[in-house]
């Protein structure tokens, strides 16, 4: 684990997914919560549950169940997470300029000065922000 818990936590996710796990252990942080229940608002995964062990918290996440897992051989990507703003390079957009990620298909997640967002509230309430990452 690096110092970038955003990449760390989108990484755990993404390798979870490809080996086809249904349950992902993450380590609890505001931000990690709060771009979990975005992920659980949009439906990209099932459920989330958070658990303590002696000092340290964790997040407990079950990803979706999806039909062609069963494949053998499979290298589709099932869920794609891209990060996009970083400790070396933040990126930031005013509510005019924030992408559009498969047409609206995808979804971008925003930290806002009214706390982390989707594109479509940040759009609705007008306001930018930096662009934490892409889901889709």
């Amino acid at each position: 684990m690096g110092k970038d818990t955003i990449a760390d936590m989108l990484t755990s996710i993404r390798n979870a997914d490809m080996n086809r796990k249904r349950v992902v252990r993450i380590p609890f942080t505001n931000i990690s919560e709060s771009i979990v229940k975005i992920l659980l608002r949009e439906g990209f995964i099932e459920n989330v549950r958070k658990h303590q062990e002696t000092h340290k918290s964790f997040l407990v996440l079950t990803l979706r169940y999806r039909r062609n897992r069963d494949e053998p051989k499979s290298n589709r990507k099932i869920l794609n997470l891209k990060r996009i703003s970083r400790p070396g390079l933040r990126i930031y957009s005013n509510y005019h300029r924030i992408p559009r990620i498969l047409g609206g298909m995808g979804i971008v997640i925003l930290s806002t000065s009214r706390g982390i967002m989707t594109d479509r509230e940040a759009r609705l309430e007008r306001i930018g922000g930096e662009c934490l990452c892409y889901i889709w």
